[in-house]
């Protein structure tokens, strides 16, 4: 039997497993990812971060928001994850962390940190659900919302940009495999069509 890397290969785009397509899947290159704290309810920090970044942090639980350049994942009441896939205010890092320092915030850069990937189509949420306790069904896990649980053994975000439904899952780095795996057994009996490395939106 061939390495489940020779089966499925994320760099050769094409078909795998069953005749149907029932998931698209998809490298997702994180260009730039900062975490950003501080307190939301404090104007000074909330007006920092607009100036700095050209964007409005989502103050509602589990909700993203997202700009041409930007998506801001809430992680938590203090707690923000910012991401790129090119070209965005996420640069400067010192001068950000001192203008963001002086309101009582604080970034980390943690680009290196996380891989992901997108997974859609008409049995995308069946594949995650596989891995994951939460509920995928539209009535639960609604567009433009993010949750974080585990996926197998594994800590991940979940983001659900659209009602496609397109979902991105991101996890650590030293995870990366087995969660590849795991997301890509399942999808399987379904047909999997894998498209060219995209980049974070």
């Amino acid at each position: 039997m061939a390495d489940r890397d020779d089966e499925i290969d994320l760099t050769r785009p094409g078909h795998y497993g069953a005749a149907g397509s029932g998931v698209g899947i998809a490298e997702v290159r994180i260009a730039a990812a900062w975490n950003v704290q501080g307190d939301s309810a404090r104007a000074p920090f909330v007006d920092e971060v607009q100036r700095q970044f050209n964007l409005a942090l989502p103050t509602s639980p589990n909700t993203i928001e997202v700009t041409p350049q930007l998506t801001a994942i809430w992680l938590g009441p203090r707690s923000w994850l910012l991401a790129s896939g090119g070209e965005s205010p996420l640069v400067d890092f010192a001068a950000k962390r001192d203008a963001l320092n002086a309101v009582g915030g604080a970034p980390f850069d943690v680009s290196a940190s996380r891989v992901a990937w997108t997974l859609s189509g008409p049995r995308a949420a069946m594949v995650l659900a596989k891995g994951c306790p939460l509920d995928f069904h539209p009535s639960a896990f609604a567009a433009n919302t993010c949750a974080q649980s585990l996926f197998g053994h594994v800590a991940a975000l979940f983001i659900k940009h659209d009602d496609k439904p397109t979902f991105t899952v991101m996890v650590a780095r030293s995870f990366a495999r087995d969660v590849f795996h795991a997301l890509t057994e399942p999808a399987m009996q379904y047909g999997i069509d894998v498209a060219v490395p995209r980049s974070f939106r």
